[in-house]
């Protein structure tokens, strides 16, 4: 049997009729700019989150890069963050100029461990950047309160996390701003690149909403050097149908979770942890295992789709080998880094299929 890591095709031919239609209407129409469907996306994604403002941008990378930006980050200062994300996550902060500060992880949640924060502020630190990964929000409130208390800026990586809820708040509506990617594979994926940035500051609206277009208010008036980061009109209308059918298909993956859960409780197997105050909305499974190149040479002869996110901790990547860290300075990471393994998980994975996925991997751990 091949079992595909994800299967787009699944999702598209679900809801093809409104999927095409949404697009031949942009294509008519021909605002391919800033149409109509971006506005319409916005509104539906700031109810959708509970936030004031949504706006659209180019890509999740872009999301955090304008919100660092947006915050008054740059050169010579200092942004605190996991090491354990993907890479994005620390290369927005280099790219303004600025030096990413990675502490370790929670050993159950993957997310940054709160307690290791404030031994990492120094007279140069300007933000807090926590990621909500695999779909689990960090623990915000410790988080919140320890930017309070230094007077620091907050981003929320919630590129993996839309729906997730903390303590009953929507990942992405607790710091200054909330930063969503749209890649594909996303629990809500676009057809190509999309980002959005949620907060409940108008004026940090209004100055995102510059950023993403040259930094012009009005048109060709700079008042600042900006980007070109705007949510394309197709991509909008896309994600406007296919958000209708988002708290449906993560209630699919948290049933796919749980039937994982039961089957690997008994086993070796590190099954992921939902925190009692969370809502997890399972953009990956990821499962914790002793011996995982093994454990991939059997689902690839399987054909098993599989991903390991992510072999290599932020702090140890090759570009970072001036900021002098070590093997051994973030042990939590360093380890998960070697034992984890994403399963499929999408809403379309069919019960056969994933009763073969759970055969095989506890015929091999």
């Amino acid at each position: 049997m091949n079992v595909p890591f994800l299967d787009l095709k699944r999702q598209y031919s679900a809801i093809k009729e409104e999927l095409d239609q949404t697009v031949f209407s942009v294509l008519s129409h021909t605002r391919f700019i800033m149409g109509p469907e971006v506005k319409d996306f916005e509104e539906k994604m700031a109810q959708y989150c509970g936030s004031k403002f949504a706006i659209g941008v180019a890509s999740g990378t872009d999301a955090l890069l304008l919100s660092l930006r947006a915050c008054g980050v740059g050169p010579g200062d200092e942004v605190i963050t996991t090491a354990f994300s993907f890479f994005a996550t620390a290369g927005v902060i280099s790219r303004l100029g600025a030096t990413p500060v990675f502490v370790d992880i929670d050993p159950e949640t993957y997310n940054m461990d709160p307690n290791q924060i404030e031994k990492r502020i120094t007279t140069k630190t300007k933000a807090i950047l926590p990621v909500h990964l695999y779909g689990q929000c960090a623990d915000m409130d410790p988080i919140m309160e320890l930017a309070n208390k230094h007077n620091l800026k907050v981003v929320e990586d919630a590129a993996q996390a839309i729906g997730a809820k903390y303590k009953e708040k929507k990942a992405g509506t607790m710091g200054d701003f909330g930063c969503f990617s749209f890649f594909p594979s996303k629990n809500l994926g676009c057809a190509g690149d999309g980002g959005m940035v949620i907060t409940n500051d108008a004026e940090m609206a209004e100055l995102l909403r510059m950023l993403r277009v040259h930094g012009a208010k009005p048109k060709y008036h700079h008042s600042m050097v900006g980007y070109n980061s705007r949510l394309d009109t197709i991509q909008a209308a896309i994600l406007s149908v296919k958000l209708k059918y988002l708290d449906k298909w993560t209630e699919k993956r948290r049933e796919h979770a749980e039937t994982y859960n039961v089957a690997f409780k008994d086993s070796d197997i590190i099954i992921p942890k939902e925190k009692d105050f969370n809502y997890h909305i399972y953009h990956q499974y990821t499962i914790g295992v002793k011996n995982r190149d093994k454990l991939r040479e059997v689902l690839k002869e399987n054909q098993i789709g599989h991903d390991v996110y992510y072999p290599i901790p932020l702090h140890l990547q090759e570009c970072y080998r001036s900021l002098k860290y070590k093997k051994g300075d973030l042990p939590v990471a360093e380890r998960k880094a070697e034992e984890v393994v994403s399963l499929p998980i999408y809403p379309e994975l069919t019960e056969e299929e994933q009763n073969f996925v759970i055969e095989i991997i506890k015929k091999t751990v």
